[in-house]
């Protein structure tokens, strides 16, 4: 085995024990799913006890086990269901980011928050959340204090939205596709996206999966765009070429697509789709414990009161509006 292997493995196990605990536990909790209990067990331990130092290096996978996990759930897509809500998701999604990106900016501007902050903000609750954050930081400048701060938040929410839209869900018995769609336009990160999506049902997961893939997909539209506008106000964005957003993209999508692809056109059999969906639940299920380990109470207390506000009320707003618009469409 590789060294740098080796040292992963105790934290994977830690993983696998957190999952294997919330898949029996799901089973005697009604309305609380295993993927919902990961999450909750894992953030249990990491603000009961402090991670293990042995343990970090395993943990820290559960970012490439959920990619992993969303390249097999490619194999559930079907091409005539897509191309038959495309054109109308693809519209929806671009309007939906386009108007998180001008509203965020705009409140920021009200509250006298700093620009950098808001375009980092702005960027998080829009596209894919810290992903995205992360990507657009280097062309706006933002100094580690203001990525920590931007990041705390989208985090708190994700929190929130993780536990939230599924009960709301509930309390007005959406529909599955509708959901999943509602969902993957309104929340901020792919995992609480798809956790939620899936706690309700495993279509909504799939709809909300694929509906929260395709605004990633705009994270190197976004970063261009900031690009282009503080170039000439920050030395880094000067010297940073447009090409290089290539670094940032979640190059994940891409077996993603191959996987929905190859199985829409016979190349994976029929009969190889249920298992490899079995792996990628299960894949979920580890992903969704070490995502679990992320949340800090103590930082999501310390990100403040003002980007809350601002984040929370693009929330609300884009919620209720995707909700009617969804409504109609789906």
């Amino acid at each position: 085995m590789i060294p740098g292997a080796r040292r992963s493995v105790p934290g994977l196990l830690l993983l696998a024990a957190v999952a294997g605990a919330a898949y029996f536990l799901g089973d005697a909790i009604p309305f609380v799913t295993p993927l919902v209990l990961a999450i909750a067990v894992g953030a249990l331990i990491a603000n009961a006890v402090r991670l293990p130092a042995w343990a970090e290096r395993g943990v820290a996978k559960h970012s490439a086990l959920l990619e992993a996990g969303i390249v097999l759930l490619g194999a559930s897509l079907s091409v005539e269901a897509i191309v038959a809500a495309g054109p109308m998701l693809v519209g929806l999604i671009g309007a939906v980011v386009a108007f998180g990106l001008a509203l965020v900016q705009a409140l920021s501007r009200l509250a006298d928050l700093e620009e950098r902050m808001g375009s980092l903000l702005a960027a998080g609750s829009s596209v894919c959340g810290v992903s995205a954050i992360a990507a657009v930081a280097p062309v706006c400048d933002a100094d580690e204090s203001q990525i920590a701060h931007a990041a705390a938040t989208i985090l708190l929410f994700d929190a929130v939205t993780l536990v939230a839209f599924p009960a709301v869900g509930r309390l007005l018995d959406v529909a599955p596709r509708p959901f999943g769609v509602w969902i993957g336009l309104s929340m901020f990160s792919t995992g609480p996206v798809a956790a939620a999506g899936f706690a309700h049902s495993s279509v909504a997961g799939r709809w909300a999966t694929m509906t929260k893939l395709a605004r990633n997909a705009l994270i190197g539209v976004v970063a261009v765009w900031y690009s282009i506008r503080y170039t000439g106000r920050t030395a880094e964005a000067v010297d940073r070429p447009v090409w290089q957003v290539w670094i940032d993209f979640p190059k994940f999508l891409i077996g993603f697509v191959l996987v929905a692809l190859l199985t829409n056109v016979g190349a994976i059999p029929a009969g190889a789709v249920d298992p490899i969906l079995t792996a990628s639940d299960a894949l979920f299920l580890l992903a969704f414990a070490g995502l679990g380990f992320e949340i800090r109470l103590d930082e999501l207390r310390n990100a403040g009161v003002v980007p809350a506000v601002i984040v929370g009320a693009y929330l609300l707003a884009v919620s209720a509006v995707t909700y009617v618009l969804v409504g109609l469409l789906f």
